[in-house]
């Protein structure tokens, strides 16, 4: 009992850490932070198990994480209030082709990281982008504007009354 209890703690922990670090994806992680992922992976298992090695001991453990994961998707299924708490919240980046510096600062996203995801989408110009929206799960979503859209932005509003001008 006392490594379902402790695992238990440790999976509350681990899902708030991951909360508050952001939303950065494994293939965003640096040389260092990957390490840095596999190292805590091992310290969990040591606090998780502590004296006990057994196989009991990691069934119990793996048990315990994989049913409070399960029970999370459920609850963020079921209570759709709760989701935004649980999983985050898209959040947009750029809107008009106009970025929002301080929600870049609020994310810790780099510009270079926004450049970089902006070509992954052949985006070549910032200007181009209607909406760009970072997903809750770290991914970019980019809609551009169409060339209609940019032609009907360029040209003069048209005059109320019908008459011409």
């Amino acid at each position: 009992m006392d490594v379902i209890v402790r695992a238990a703690i440790v999976f509350a922990i681990l899902w708030f850490v991951l909360r508050v670090s952001g939303k950065r994806q494994v293939t965003q992680l640096s040389a260092f932070e990957l390490i840095l992922l596999v190292t805590l992976g091992d310290l969990i298992s040591q606090t998780v198990l502590q004296e006990d090695l057994s196989l009991t001991g990691g069934a119990l453990a793996v048990a315990t994480f994989t049913l409070l994961s399960i029970l999370l998707s459920w609850v963020s299924w079921r209570f759709r209030r709760i989701r935004p708490v649980l999983e985050g919240e898209p959040t947009i980046l750029i809107r008009d082709g106009s970025v929002d510096d301080k929600v870049l600062r609020y994310e810790r996203l780099p510009m270079d990281d926004v450049l970089a995801a902006a070509r992954e989408h052949g985006v070549r110009d910032l200007a181009e982008v209607d909406l760009m929206v970072l997903e809750a799960d770290g991914t970019f979503s980019i809609f551009t504007r169409s060339p209609a859209e940019e032609n009907d932005q360029d040209e003069a509003p048209p005059r109320r009354g019908g008459a011409p001008a």
